[in-house]
């Protein structure tokens, strides 16, 4: 499989494009102002501990307070200011404020952890804000490097599943537990396959480095307070994505291939030669087809090779995917015809899903299958597609109503959210009034004004269009407002007005009175 990585910055954006085989399969977007903060440590607050949902409100310090969940609590290291008065002596703090038991995973249940307000706490974000929620958080804190993770108050060493050689694999599991610091566990990523001792001794002394910074900036001042900042996206993603098997990663910005190069001079230096700057004319993204996959993954209606279509509806509960036959006919029976579009549709949706990074609860509403073999096979196609995902995906079989029910872990904010923003006119809905709907509203606002008020010369201030359509047909509505309340209407149009406002302004007082009634 061909992988190339694309960067763009422009001055009030950066845009991460990945590419498989030359299709879009992912894109992250990072402005100035929502810096991501996934993977930073903060020395937080406990706000609030509610029981009854299971989890616990931490102030770090960047708006809204985090979500902890008891199930994201481990063990006792992660209280930074313990009552010394514990049940028993292991439960006392060291003079680091640490638990003593610090090697050792702590198997209390977490479902009544100690925590309570005002306690200061050490807590990773593993989400990013979202829709006006908070980012949801961790205690379990981890350092990720190039090739190894350090995860402070453990004590394993683990191999990622993607090394399938079992002499690779016992093989830096000993190297890792010989240079495992007490005290911490280690996991060798997938690209530590074929690294020597040395190199992932580099690796764990600057993992060490951070780990001794964090506790240096622990002690300077109380909560709320980051302690640790992980990398930005761009270098995140270098360090996460930059793997053998990207061909290229091409940069548009000469700042950006200096800061790149120097990373992988001392991460990856065998990987330096694929790493291009772009200099020509023409866009980045136009020059190499990403700018098109863009533009599909911003609309609601995905086209299909054979004509049929996918509509993507993305609410606040769930994301309802519905697949159309379009101008699809084909050749054979309905039942052909629908698995054969259904499985063309399953590997688009999981493109769109990996794309889009859509999350939560997702409902695919498949073509009408009516035999059980035609289903497993759409159903198996789609769980091969998700398996190029790296987010965590859990399907259920087609309904008898030929409805798919799966989840998606979100890894970072949608690309409708951090790419768009909310239109003004219609406040997200898609839709705004109907010109007859105003009409209505605009006849009931002078029916409440005659019933109170008599004055008799009036400006109506409506959008253009809106003003046409109320002069327009065989009964024409001003002149019928006017008769009926006796009433001089002047029409103003005004074309910084939205189709479905409108505005009342009295001749006499002078001033707009639309509110009034």
């Amino acid at each position: 499989m061909k992988k190339d990585i694309f960067i763009n910055q422009t001055h009030k954006e950066t845009r991460i494009a990945i590419h498989e085989d030359d299709v879009l399969v992912e894109l992250y977007v990072e402005k100035p102002e929502n810096i991501r903060i996934v993977g930073n440590i903060y020395k937080g607050v406990v706000e609030n501990v509610l029981p009854g949902m299971q989890a616990a409100f931490v102030d770090i310090g960047i708006g809204a307070n985090s979500f902890l969940p008891f199930s994201e609590v481990e063990g006792e290291s992660f209280l930074l200011d313990q009552d010394e008065r514990g049940d028993d002596e292991q439960s006392k703090p060291s003079n680091k404020g640490r638990s003593r038991n610090r090697g050792r995973r702590d198997t209390r249940n977490p479902a009544n952890p100690k925590l309570k307000t005002g306690q200061e706490i050490l807590v990773q974000v593993i989400k990013e804000p979202y829709m006006g929620k908070g980012a949801r958080v961790t205690t379990n804190i981890s350092f990720p490097g190039r090739f190894l993770v350090l995860v402070p108050n453990a004590d394993y060493v683990g191999i990622s599943r993607k090394i399938y050689n079992n002499y690779e694999r016992r093989r830096l599991r000993k190297t890792c537990h010989d240079m495992k610091p007490a005290g911490f566990g280690l996991i060798a990523r997938t690209v530590t396959e074929g690294k020597d001792e040395e190199t992932l001794a580099a690796d764990l002394n600057n993992l060490m480095d951070s780990y001794k910074r964090m506790e240096k900036t622990l002690k300077t001042k109380p909560g709320p307070l980051l302690v640790y900042k992980d990398m930005e996206t761009v270098s995140s993603l270098i360090r996460d994505l930059f793997t053998n098997d990207v061909q290229r990663v091409i940069t548009d910005n000469k700042g950006m291939f200096k800061q790149l190069n120097s990373y992988l001079k001392g991460a990856a230096p065998q990987l330096v030669d694929r790493l291009d700057f772009y200099k020509k004319k023409m866009p980045l993204f136009d020059s190499y087809n990403v700018q098109k996959g863009i533009d599909v993954s911003m609309s609601r209606k995905v086209g299909l090779k054979s004509g049929a279509s996918i509509v993507i509806e993305q609410t606040e509960a769930l994301v309802s995917i519905d697949v159309n036959s379009g101008k699809f006919i084909g050749r054979k029976d309905h039942e052909a015809n629908a698995v054969k579009i259904n499985l063309e549709a399953a590997r688009a949706i999981a493109q769109q899903l990996r794309l889009r990074d859509l999350g939560g609860l997702i409902v695919i509403d498949f073509i009408d299958m009516s035999r059980d073999e035609n289903k497993k096979k759409v159903y198996y196609e789609l769980r091969r597609e998700l398996r190029k995902d790296r987010a965590k995906v859990a399907v259920n079989y087609i309904s008898d109503f030929g409805l798919l029910e799966m989840t998606r872990q979100r890894i970072r904010l949608s690309l409708l959210l951090s790419a768009t923003e909310e239109c003004p006119v219609c406040k997200g809905r898609g839709r705004i009034m109907s010109k007859a709907a105003m009409t209505t509203q605009i006849e009931g606002w002078f029916r409440r004004f005659h019933s109170k008020k008599r004055e008799f010369r009036l400006q109506l201030v409506v959008n253009p269009e809106m003003g046409k359509f109320l002069r327009s047909g065989r009964k024409n509505v001003v002149r019928s407002i006017q008769w009926q309340h006796f009433i001089k209407v002047e029409i103003i149009a005004d074309e910084s007005k939205n189709m479905d406002e409108f505005r009342v302004i009295s001749k006499k007082q002078g001033k707009d009175i639309t509110d009034d009634y």
